[in-house]
């Protein structure tokens, strides 16, 4: 696939760079507001590589949740990456 460039990804694609399932990322949207920066209300999501940057961030929390949890909390991470 090379460079993403301003190339837009689907859920599944985003899904399988991060190795979750595209239900999780529905989620974070609804949960965190970490869903595509541009959706409309009937289309498909579809994500850039600023909201790919970001979902990696969360990725990344989401495996030490519980050193954050323990340590500060899973909503200041979460407010940490808005």
């Amino acid at each position: 696939m090379g460079s993403m460039g301003n190339e837009a990804l689907t859920v599944a694609a985003v899904a399988r760079r991060l190795g979750v399932a595209p239900a999780t990322l529905r989620t974070w949207d609804r949960r965190y507001g970490l869903g595509p920066s541009e959706h409309s209300s009937g289309e498909h999501r579809r994500y850039s590589e600023t909201d790919l940057a970001r979902l990696t961030l969360m990725r990344r929390s989401e495996e030490h949740t519980s050193e954050l949890q323990s340590r500060f909390g899973i909503s200041y991470a979460v407010f940490c990456l808005k």
